[in-house]
């Protein structure tokens, strides 16, 4: 059950926004980003067509995204680095379990994060994620410094978009029917945020290895 003081906004079957949830650990969660960064750096990826990125990214966990001319896939190593990615903090791992579990969605136990750094001319066209091999596993997306448009549509391309504004510490769900669905952000506008400066931090918490609850160790669930 949500908290009784968290404003919900459906945005399809299984996906939901949480207004404004992350802002009291905003500052914590940023340091915890900058420490990440300060393992594997941020930097631009291309696609398999060879077109640069307009945001750039770096990741934390068990394995992380990465592009080039071979494809999307998830890999253990940081290419930039030769090393394996930093470990996910403990806030991370925390912030995206509750708010998992309060959309409804318990049995969520994200081993990544891929973070986004978005710069005034930044944006994400319309993707599905589908590089993880759990689609029963949702995706929670928090949303930290300047505005953007999120646009969100169905499990085809083609399908209608609608659009959500996203502010600092909101957090998006996507789960359930609409786990593959498309969606993506518009172009970041110039801003000076009191937190991020002239930028945004999109973090997205997955599972990409499946979950095996026998294994895990901690509470019922599982580590958190």
């Amino acid at each position: 059950m949500l908290f009784s003081d968290t404003e919900t906004v459906p945005i399809g079957p299984g996906a939901i926004l949480l207004r404004g949830v992350a802002t009291s650990l905003a500052d914590e969660l940023l340091q915890a980003v900058n420490e990440v960064i300060a393992e594997s750096p941020l930097r631009r990826v291309v696609t398999p067509m060879g077109r640069p990125m307009s945001v750039e990214m770096t990741n934390c966990g068990e394995a992380g995204w990465v592009s080039d001319r071979s494809g999307y896939r998830y890999e253990r190593v940081d290419p930039i680095t030769g090393r394996t990615w930093p470990v996910m903090p403990g806030v991370f791992v925390e912030f995206a379990h509750t708010w998992a579990t309060q959309a409804g969605y318990r049995a969520f136990h994200p081993d990544v994060c891929l973070i986004n750094r978005y710069a005034a001319g930044s944006k994400m066209g319309l993707h599905q994620d589908r590089d993880e091999m759990d689609f029963s596993q949702p995706i929670v997306s928090v949303s930290l410094g300047l505005p953007i448009t999120f646009n969100f549509g169905g499990n085809t391309r083609t399908a209608t978009t609608s659009k959500v504004r996203l502010h600092h510490g909101d957090v998006v769900v996507l789960g359930g029917e609409s786990r593959l669905a498309f969606h993506g952000v518009g172009t970041l506008r110039r801003g000076l945020h009191s937190s991020t400066g002239n930028y945004r931090f999109n973090l997205t918490f997955r599972r990409v290895a499946p979950f095996h609850p026998e294994l895990a160790i901690g509470t019922e669930e599982g580590p958190r």
